[in-house]
């Protein structure tokens, strides 16, 4: 990892993370314009099964590997998480106005932080603590319970978030065990089969339309990590992690303009008191020379 005093490529890193951000908001975009007309997992099954395709060289140099059953194992459990995850995920999309559904999963580092001090011995510092506490009142900013209601959608991401953090766990465990490329394999080939019998329980029938969207889901995913290595690769996290407030910033435009959903400054503001308290928590890591979590989308 390089060093809080070596920058790297700062705005080559800066631009990879723009296009990240302008990616996966179309993910999300994409999602919400599908809407409720196929079943969550249904949606989600295609769009990994797509995804498949492009991960095929991946998935060929990976089918030689053989791992003990304890690391099968590993890989089984962020399987079964990852599967509930992308549910959750695809049915809240579909029910949460685009900019909430970006800032509520920004919390998706603070929960691993949690997850790591409480449960795997990390500790939880002064500066964890504060940066914690900052991004939970940025969701309580967000969501604002009691003032307005918070629905079912809105429970559907926070729990997708839960999921996607402890699914990172198994995943920094993992990279200890195997290569990058083999990891993002198993888990595209464990969640696709994962969702096969959700998906046919609830099948119904995809237009053509729909298959195209979904692939062009596939796509910017894959893209869209592709992009994010490359940004990591060339500055470090202190640099491009602030970048991803953005992603609030472009889903609160897309939301406006293509869907009709008002721009709402209390999500912005909560998005960024979130962003800023996972930022501030990733240069204050990157000093120490460790990797904070970031989300997993």
């Amino acid at each position: 990892m390089q060093k809080m005093t070596d920058l790297g490529r700062p705005v080559e890193g800066v631009m990879w993370m723009l296009i990240t951000g302008i990616a996966f908001v179309g993910v999300n975009g994409i999602v919400r314009h599908l809407g409720t007309d196929l079943p969550a997992a249904q949606s989600a099954f295609i769009r990994f099964a797509i995804g498949l395709v492009f991960l095929g060289p991946a998935i060929w140099a990976a089918r030689a590997t053989r791992f003990p059953p304890s690391v099968l194992k590993l890989f089984g459990w962020r399987g079964v998480l990852h599967v509930a995850a992308v549910i959750f995920w695809f049915y809240a999309m579909a029910r949460v106005p685009v900019a909430e559904m970006a800032a509520i999963g920004f919390l998706n580092p603070v929960v691993v932080l949690v997850i790591a001090g409480l449960l795997l011995g990390e500790g939880l510092g002064r500066g964890r603590v504060i940066s914690i506490v900052v991004a939970l009142l940025g969701a309580l900013v967000v969501l604002r319970p009691g003032l307005r209601e918070v629905s079912v959608g809105h429970l559907a991401q926070m729990a997708a978030t839960l999921c996607f953090a402890v699914s990172y766990i198994f995943a920094k465990r993992l990279s200890s065990m195997a290569s990058a490329s083999v990891v993002v394999a198993v888990l595209s080939v464990t969640v696709a089969l994962g969702l096969l019998p959700f998906a046919l329980w609830v099948w119904e029938p995809v237009r053509w339309d729909q298959w195209a969207w979904l692939a062009v889901v596939a796509a910017l995913a894959t893209f869209g990590h592709y992009t994010m290595t490359r940004a990591f690769a060339a500055a470090p996290l202190a640099v491009t992690q602030p970048v991803t407030f953005l992603q609030i910033v472009w889903a609160a435009i897309l939301g406006a303009v293509v869907f009709g959903e008002a721009v709402d400054a209390f999500v912005l503001l909560g998005g960024a008191m979130i962003v800023g308290a996972v930022s501030l928590n990733t240069w204050a890591e990157a000093r120490r020379g460790r990797i904070p979590p970031q989300p997993e989308l």
